[in-house]
């Protein structure tokens, strides 16, 4: 089941304490559709996201949260998300925060700017090229396969 893109949002919101600002959300949210659709081929939530400048974002909740600039996002902007807790969307987004909710704003651009990542591969400066769920897949292979080598 795909989930909504605020009930993401709101998760990932929650998951901070409401501390979270719209980049923050923004790359979790990224990093977590990629997991999910390489984990299960399946998209976690409703939403398109395109190569902009400071990475992978989602514009209709870029939209939405752009008031904001730095600051955390208030529950009260988030009040559509429904409780997504105990779907498999949730279990994603948990184990992102988990993982990334303490990274720097910098650090997260600088994981979604990895050269093997589909940022890399679409962007054009200037022209918020469109990441393909065919891009996604490709980045969660690639960084499978890299983690792999690690490993080894």
């Amino acid at each position: 089941m795909t989930v909504s893109v605020e009930s993401a949002a709101r998760f990932i919101a929650e998951c901070s304490g409401w501390k979270a600002t719209n980049l923050t959300i923004q790359k979790i949210l990224y990093l977590s559709q990629v997991v999910h659709l390489g984990r299960t081929g399946q998209l976690l939530a409703d939403t398109e996201f395109e190569a902009w400048d400071y990475g992978p974002v989602s514009p209709q909740l870029y939209r939405q949260l752009r008031g904001f600039g730095s600051r955390p996002i208030p529950e009260s902007v988030l009040w559509q998300g429904e409780d997504i807790s105990g779907t498999p969307e949730a279990e994603t987004l948990r184990e992102a925060c988990e993982h990334l909710g303490d990274k720097s704003g910098g650090e997260l651009i600088r994981n979604t700017h990895w050269s093997g990542g589909a940022w890399a591969k679409r962007y054009v400066p200037g022209a918020n090229v469109r990441i393909s769920a065919e891009d996604m897949l490709d980045e969660y292979r690639n960084r499978v396969h890299r983690a792999n080598h690690k490993a080894a």
